[in-house]
């Protein structure tokens, strides 16, 4: 792969996984513990919404954040190396 082809390449997978991250960020530390008092005011079942999040959803939006990164890197994979499954 060609140097510029290279740094392409990975200056896409740096920004995927930046953003990727901040959305982990955001409701991991932001919905578990900044706005959880806002958001315990809903609830789902018996749960406080900011509760759920602090010990499922973050967990469930992490899982979610992995298959979109497999998903992406597939693309970025076809588009800069050329590879497919």
């Amino acid at each position: 792969m060609a140097s510029e082809k290279r740094e392409q390449y990975w200056k896409a997978n740096n920004r995927l996984i930046a953003a990727l991250l901040a959305v982990w960020a955001l409701v991991s530390f932001g919905c578990g513990i900044l706005f959880v008092d806002w958001l315990n005011q809903f609830s789902i079942g018996e749960l406080p919404l900011g509760f759920w999040f602090a010990q499922q959803g973050s967990i469930y939006v992490f899982v979610v954040l992995i298959i979109i990164y497999a998903l992406m890197m597939d693309k970025l994979d076809k588009k800069y190396l050329g590879k497919s499954k």
